[in-house]
Parts: C-alpha cells; sequence; structure tokens
C-alpha cells in the first residue's frame, strides 16, 4: 500500500472521529491495530533511537508551502471548478463547430446547448453550496430508489432513448437525463450514510460490505447491460475507496477487486464490439482504420500540438478526423491547439481540486462529511484517469467524459452538484493544525487507528 493511502486512510478516519477517544484506554483492548502508529505497550518496547536530522527547507520552499496550507479550501475548489468551466466552454466551442454546421447548420448550435447546459449547472452548483450536506442523509434512500426505478426505465423499449447502440437516457428532445449519472451522486451520498452509520455503532466489517457492495452490484449490472461499461467502473471506484479509508479490513477488498476485474474480463470478451476495443487497445495501429481508429487520431492530434499548440480553431481533428472531439477525446482536441502548456493546464486544474477535495474530507466536521468528500473526489478523479488514460491510449475507450470540460448535459449538471456539495463541505472545515495529512497532538504522539474493542469482540 503506497504512503499517501496510508496517511488519507488514517487522516480521514481521526479527523472526521472514525477513531473513539476512547479508543486506548481500554488495557485488556486486543493489540490488533489497525494503523500507522502501534499500541503503547509496542511503541515503549522499541528501542529509541535518534532521527537523523531533517534538511531545513530554504525561506522561499517554506513560504511556498505555508502559503498554499493557508489557501481557503473552498475557495480554491471553486477557482478550479470555474476555470474548467471556462476552458470548457471555449474548447467545446473549438471542437464542434465544423460537427455542428454539418448536423444543425449553424457552427454555435452545440456550443449554445452547453452554454445552456452550463447555465442549468451553475444554479444547482450554487443550491449544493447553499445547502448544509447534512440534509443529505435524510434523502439518501429516497434518492437510491429514484435512480434505480430510472435506470430500470431506461431498459424499457419505448421509454429510454437509444442513441449509437446505447439507451442510456430518459426524456425528450434536448431535456434529456442520464440516470447512470446520476447513480453516482446517489451511491456517494448513500455509501457514506452507511458507513458513518455503521461506524457509530461499532459494526463489524460484513455488515459494512454486505448492503454496499449489493447496491454497487445491482446498480453495475443495470449500467453495463445499457451498456456502459466506463461508467460501472466509476462506481466500483467510489465504493471501493469508501470502503477503503473506512477502515476495513483489505484481505476483502483484494478479493474484490480480482473478482471485479476477472468480470470486467468477461463482460468485455463476450460482447463484440468491446472485444474489438479491447484489442485496438493493444495495439491501435494494427486496428487503425476501425476499432483503434480513435486512439490513433487522438494520438496524432496530441502529438501535432506541440509547446504551444496551433491556436483556438487551428486544429486538425475538428473536420471531422476525431470522432466525439467535444466529448470524449476533448483533452486531444486541447492538446493539438493548446500545446502542452494548455494540456498540463487542465491536467494541473484537475489536479488542484482533487489535491484540495482530499483536503476537504481531511478537515470535515464530521464522519459523514468526510466519507462524502472522499466519495466525490474518488468519483471525479477515477472520470480524469479513465477519460485521459483513454486518449493517450494507455487505457480502454470506455466513453466516460472529463469531468466539467466534455460536452454534456446531464452529466455536467451532475458533476457540477456535486462539485457544489464538495465545497459546501470545505467551507463548514475545522482547524487544519499543522500541515500534513496527520494531526500530532501537543503531547508528541498521534493517536492509534483503533475501533472501539465491543467491534473487536463482535466477530472481527
Amino acid at each position: 500500500m503506497s504512503g499517501v493511502g496510508l496517511l488519507l486512510r488514517a487522516r480521514v478516519r481521526e479527523v472526521a472521529g472514525m477513531t473513539p477517544a476512547n479508543a486506548t484506554a481500554n488495557p485488556t483492548a486486543p493489540r490488533r491495530v489497525r494503523g500507522l502508529v502501534a499500541p503503547p505497550t509496542e511503541r515503549e518496547a522499541r528501542p529509541h533511537t535518534k532521527a537523523p536530522p531533517k534538511r531545513a527547507r530554504g525561506p522561499r520552499t517554506a513560504g511556498l508551502v505555508a502559503t498554499i496550507h493557508e489557501l481557503p479550501t473552498a475557495t480554491v475548489l471553486a477557482v478550479a471548478v470555474a476555470l474548467l468551466c471556462v476552458i470548457g466552454l471555449v474548447m467545446v466551442g473549438s471542437a464542434s463547430s465544423v460537427v455542428s454546421i454539418s448536423l444543425y447548420g449553424s457552427p454555435w448550435a452545440i456550443l449554445l446547448r452547453e452554454c445552456m447546459w452550463m447555465a442549468v449547472g451553475v444554479i444547482a452548483f450554487g443550491a449544493a453550496v447553499r445547502v448544509d450536506y447534512r440534509k443529505l442523509r435524510r434523502f439518501s434512500p429516497l434518492l437510491l430508489l429514484v435512480t434505480f426505478a430510472l435506470l430500470l426505465v431506461v431498459l424499457v423499449p419505448g421509454l429510454g432513448v437509444r442513441a449509437q447502440g446505447s439507451s442510456r437516457w430518459v426524456g425528450f428532445g434536448q431535456f434529456r437525463l442520464q440516470p447512470s449519472e446520476l447513480m453516482k451522486l446517489a451511491l456517494a451520498v448513500f455509501a457514506a450514510d452507511l458507513i458513518a452509520r455503521r461506524l457509530d455503532e461499532g459494526a463489524t466489517d460484513r455488515r459494512i460490505l454486505g448492503p454496499l457492495l449489493l447496491v454497487t452490484a445491482g446498480a453495475g449490472v443495470l449500467i453495463v447491460a445499457q451498456p456502459d461499461l466506463g461508467t460501472a467502473m466509476v462506481m466500483a471506484c467510489i465504493a471501493l475507496s469508501l470502503l477503503f479509508v473506512s477502515g476495513v479490513r483489505l484481505g476483502p477488498l483484494f478479493k474484490i477487486l480480482t473478482f471485479l476485474a476477472g468480470v470486467g474480463v468477461v463482460v468485455a470478451v463476450a460482447s463484440p464490439y468491446r472485444r474489438e476495443r479491447l484489442l485496438s487497445f493493444f495495439d491501435p495501429a494494427a486496428h487503425g482504420s476501425g476499432s483503434g481508429y480513435q486512439v490513433v487520431q487522438s494520438l496524432i492530434g496530441l502529438g501535432s500540438g506541440h509547446l504551444v499548440g496551433a491556436g483556438l480553431g487551428g486544429g486538425q481533428q475538428q473536420w471531422g478526423f476525431l470522432p466525439n472531439a467535444q466529448t470524449d477525446f476533448i483533452f486531444s482536441v486541447i492538446g493539438e491547439e493548446l500545446g502542452f502548456i494548455g494540456a498540463a493546464l487542465v491536467l494541473v486544474l484537475l489536479g488542484v481540486f482533487v489535491w484540495f477535495g482530499i483536503r476537504a474530507a481531511t478537515r470535515s466536521p464530521d464522519r459523514f462529511g468526510g466519507l462524502l468528500a472522499v466519495g466525490l473526489v474518488a468519483w471525479l478523479a477515477s472520470e480524469t484517469v479513465i477519460n485521459i488514460g483513454a486518449v493517450v491510449g494507455v487505457l480502454p475507450v470506455t466513453g466516460i467524459p472529463l469531468p466539467f470540460i466534455s460536452y454534456g448535459g446531464s452529466s455536467l449538471v451532475i458533476t457540477l452538484i456535486a462539485a457544489g456539495i464538495l465545497i459546501n463541505i470545505a467551507r463548514q472545515e475545522r482547524g487544519a493544525g499543522p500541515p500534513g495529512l496527520i494531526e500530532v497532538p501537543r503531547g508528541g504522539r498521534a493517536r492509534p487507528m483503533t475501533r472501539t474493542p465491543s467491534a473487536h469482540r463482535r466477530g472481527r
């Protein structure tokens, strides 16, 4: 396990209240500790060695670190979202002008629709920022049931809207909702509420794993039936991230990962078009005129951008060489028209959003907020990795949009709602303490990450 993963797991559990204050008060409690710090008895038994002196930071480095640490989390997140949305509008307009003319007779048609959905998303974003995130807990079961019902409606012939061989939407005209996008939000809220309540009760791992995996698997089956394997992968990332930081045993998690990987391979091989995509992933050039065409053209676009790019509207991919240029492969258009600098700027902004989202989770005033923030960050981070991985050819193409950037309707609105909830959590953060992911009390000892002794006795 990586050090960053351990630090994040320990910090979220400690700061969000996952470690009871009296966790180590019972001297007869089991010595099995699941955290970064050993029990007091084990620490005292170890020989004390003098740590090597740390190299002092220079004044510039120390000043930069202090400045970054003092930046308000909510403000940084809001600025990152605003910049990403502006870049998304500009790049959707540039990437879709030729396609828009061929489909609608105007170079601005797709951009105007994106502006319409962006306006709806901004309104929803503002509401999510202002409404206390704790109120979501009471609506969690209802939101989950409604989303499951919509996922079933999508599969009913005549009710679900089909496009490009998939049935993923409900609605009419331009007012269509993609239930699988709503399920990401519903799953994050449900999982955070479930884990927070079960940890308050001192429940065993089985009582946490069972309901969450059942809901995730049920939603995943309905989404894969659309078919939409990429969204099912994102949902798995949300669930596994929340289970990881909640403190459940890692053995079952590894078994779950192995099982999911096997199911994914079987699903990919069983479907002809997914099998073609998988084969083209291993050798895009050999399938350059078929299933690997998008990846080959995407790499050509990225490579032709060089340092500063060809300028807005100066790329060649928008002329029909790259299908779905304004949606799944918009990062390739960014690399071609804005060059390495523009692509790096987008990656930095997305990285800043993820980093400060994690900081919002570690500083959350309650357990539910910390878990919900982790779920939202895992959602948007996994979408970023899957999308850009497909664009550069290191992951199979799954049709996942780039958050805040790709053209979309309900996906853009729901992503902005998720960002608004995350900022709402950040606005209520408590004192951060010293820099870093682990907060050490003045006594010099970090508290061990344990559950209550009763939880160990009940079948751990």
